[in-house]
């Protein structure tokens, strides 16, 4: 089934200074979720706690995205990444996200750690035909090859252009990463 993006809904933003921070259990659970990241995604505390991290997952997000994320975790490295969540009432906020693998001191996993700030308005509209190129990928493709097939593709792409997927997202998010004063 080919995804057709919503448009629905209208764009809520992050105040420049603001920080969403969540944490989940190994399995992507979410364990903790700060005032922020209620008030944003519009979900009280109790809806957020426990259920799957992919709450708020918006339909215009590849799953290959997804893919690319998981794997650079499981490997120990933390991931960056522009990201488009879905709000409870059907809006929508994009976020340059830093998930980051939570160990305790023996080494073991403990869950994930990620802090979301504000873009760059650059940086969306960079990455906004990307995904909209990874999705065609994934309709034509079969359900469990699709996720795979657009992140090779995305890999592909920017290998073309001599940078990784985080280099390119860092890039993209120089001003924004260089701002001061940022609360969470």
């Amino acid at each position: 089934m080919e995804h057709t993006p919503t448009g629905a809904g209208r764009e809520i933003q992050l105040a420049p200074n603001e920080l969403i921070v969540s944490k989940t259990d190994p399995s992507g659970h979410i364990t903790y979720a700060n005032r922020v990241f209620m008030r944003i995604a519009g979900y009280p505390e109790h809806l957020l706690l426990g259920k799957p991290h992919n709450i708020i997952r918006h339909p215009d997000m590849p799953r290959g995205a997804y893919r690319l994320m998981w794997q650079t975790l499981q490997s120990g490295r933390e991931f960056f990444a522009v990201v488009k969540n879905a709000t409870i009432d059907g809006n929508y906020y994009w976020v340059l996200a830093n998930v980051t693998p939570d160990y305790d001191l023996r080494g073991k996993l403990q869950g994930y750690y990620s802090v979301r700030r504000p873009p760059s308005r650059a940086a969306i509209a960079a990455i906004e035909p990307i995904y909209a190129e990874m999705r065609k990928i994934e309709a034509a493709h079969g359900k469990a090859e699709a996720p795979d097939a657009s992140r090779d593709w995305l890999l592909a792409q920017l290998q073309e252009k001599g940078c990784s997927y985080q280099d390119f997202i860092l890039n993209l998010n120089a001003d924004v990463l260089r701002a001061k004063g940022v609360n969470g």
